[in-house]
């Protein structure tokens, strides 16, 4: 019977697309099964690994059409995060007029 070649963290992090220390994190917690070489997490099954992969795909395929925004949504977002440069720019050109007026 030949030996199940495991994969090691690298590999894991390659084949999900995420950091080592992302895969260290979630075999940590508990979210990808993993075995302990030493004290630490360095192994993991493919299969496992391919099956939290796919899990979690269709997790991020759901949460990508969650985050389909309206374009209403777009705009309050816009200024939720620029409000502080709108506001500036708006005393900056109040400021430049009193000063052109000579007040």
């Amino acid at each position: 019977m030949p030996e199940e070649k495991l994969l090691t963290v690298r590999d894991v992090a390659i084949q999900l697309g995420v950091s080592e220390k992302d895969v260290l994190d979630l075999a940590e917690n508990g979210g990808i099964p993993a075995y302990k070489v030493g004290g630490v997490y360095l192994r993991f099954k493919k299969e496992q690994v391919d099956e939290y992969g796919k899990k979690h795909h269709d997790l991020r395929q759901k949460s990508a059409e969650k985050e389909a925004s309206t374009p209403q949504d777009k705009l309050r977002d816009f200024f939720y995060f620029n409000d502080f440069y709108i506001l500036a720019a708006a005393l900056i050109i109040l400021l430049g007029y009193f000063v052109y007026r000579g007040f």
